[in-house]
């Protein structure tokens, strides 16, 4: 995998870049983050994820979310879902506990979280007004840093109001149309970098700015920028895939800002071991989930070998 050189990032998002206040992520940068795994751990040891996705016809966003998230470490992992798509996921994700929302179709009220690790929300969640309710109950009981991704963040958009309430430290994963309403005004494409940067720092928050090079906008002004990925990644639930291994990340344990740098690494770095085997064209989300396990497996080799050092 080759580092982009700074021309190339710098082409890629159309503005200069204050390279002072920026890292690149590199295979043996991100190698140092990876947790080892105890000899004598069992599921409790590893975190147990809450993932709030999928409305009815839509469910296929939770079952990524959840299957990437399983293929990432995490110990034990719950999706909370309308009632309808309990017997689909039951069926597709049989690892995973299901948290049945109140709705048959659609969520509106968080269930309780105090034994959950992380939470993470949004994959085919729909705008309904009582999902966006459900969304701000969410927010006024957490203190937590979250996970927040495609529909929380449309949520957002329309009730800007909410993003006040967004605990400090919490990860949103929009795409370019994503981060225009929840900054609620248009912008460039080449700007999106300056209004991600400006939102983390105004909210506190990390921003991953998703797209060729994604970028980690963090709440001290550095920006991140990701060394993995290619186009056959801009397909349907590759965002799912993403939020499924922050959330297992989070939930065992690591740091947001660490969680934000690894995973999207990994995520890429998947997409890449994908797109050797079966090109970019034919890519889709599934192949990234298949191809977590030789992803982690190498970064956790560079780890082992960099120890030897």
């Amino acid at each position: 995998m080759n580092t982009p050189d700074r021309k190339k990032i710098e082409y890629t998002y159309g503005c200069p870049i204050d390279w002072e206040r920026c890292q690149i992520a590199t295979l043996s940068e991100v190698a140092k983050y990876i947790h080892s795994r105890p000899y004598d751990g069992h599921k409790g040891t590893f975190g147990h994820g809450l993932l709030i996705a999928g409305k009815r016809s839509m469910a296929g966003a939770a079952i990524l979310s959840a299957r990437a998230a399983l293929r990432s470490g995490v110990g034990l992992f719950t999706v909370h879902t309308p009632t309808y798509n309990t017997p689909i996921l039951q069926s597709s994700i049989p690892e995973a506990i299901i948290s049945e929302d109140k709705s048959a179709t659609h969520f509106t009220q968080p269930p309780q979280t105090t034994k959950y690790d992380a939470i993470a929300i949004g994959p085919g969640l729909g705008t309904a007004e009582d999902t966006s309710r459900g969304i701000a109950e969410l927010l006024k009981r957490e203190q937590r840093p979250l996970i927040m991704d495609a529909d929380a963040l449309n949520c957002i958009g329309t009730h800007r109001e909410l993003l006040n309430s967004i605990p400090d430290n919490s990860i949103l994963t929009p795409h370019y149309r994503e981060l225009q309403r929840i900054a609620g005004k248009e912008f460039t494409l080449n700007n999106r970098l300056q209004e991600a940067s400006k939102l983390a720092n105004d909210h506190q928050l990390y921003i991953i700015v998703k797209g060729a090079y994604s970028a980690i906008a963090c709440p001290d002004g550095q920006t991140i920028f990701n060394t993995t990925g290619n186009a056959g990644m801009a397909t349907a639930g590759s965002g799912d895939v993403l939020t499924g291994i922050l959330l297992a990340l989070l939930a065992q344990k690591y740091p947001p800002r660490e969680a934000c740098i690894v995973a999207t690494y990994v995520h890429g770095l998947a997409g890449d071991l994908a797109a050797v085997e079966i090109g970019q064209i034919s890519l889709i989300a599934s192949d990234i989930i298949e191809h977590l396990p030789q992803a982690w497996n190498l970064l956790h080799e560079q780890k082992e070998t960099s120890k030897s050092f």
